[in-house]
């Protein structure tokens, strides 16, 4: 499915990965995790990849591959190197710790895989999830 990048969009989003993960029978809890990563990662590029551009969309793909789900999310907006983020401090004092990079963490944390490639045609970001 195709989204415009937009934050209204985000409940939409979440709501074809819970549909999607609940037909095959991932639990609630896991599905509240993937819920949470994919809107993670759409704001990543809501607010990051196109941040400044109006009218611009990205795409969705979420499917059961044997046990596991598999979300895939493609863009056209500012590339994005997630090798680059550091590991958020946890134990620092909210008015000490950098801004940035806990969306990336919640993504990695999880998700059991997180892909991401980036080429002249547009960005690509795989998540999957096996089931519990």
């Amino acid at each position: 499915m195709t989204f415009p990048a937009k934050f209204e969009f985000l409940d939409e989003i979440r709501d074809m990965v819970a549909e999607t993960a609940r037909s095959a029978g991932f639990s609630e809890k896991t599905i509240y995790s993937l819920q949470l990563a994919a809107d993670e990662a759409a704001t990543n590029i809501i607010e990051h990849a196109y941040a400044g551009v109006k009218n611009a969309t990205f795409s969705i793909s979420c499917e059961i591959k044997g046990d596991q789900i598999v979300i895939v999310m493609r863009d056209t907006g500012k590339s994005f190197d997630a090798k680059n983020v550091k590991q958020p401090n946890l134990k620092a004092d909210l008015a000490e710790r950098q801004i940035g990079g806990l969306g990336v963490y919640l993504i990695r944390k999880l998700m059991d895989t997180v892909q991401y490639e980036s080429s002249a045609s547009g960005n690509i970001l795989t998540m999957t999830k096996r089931r519990d």
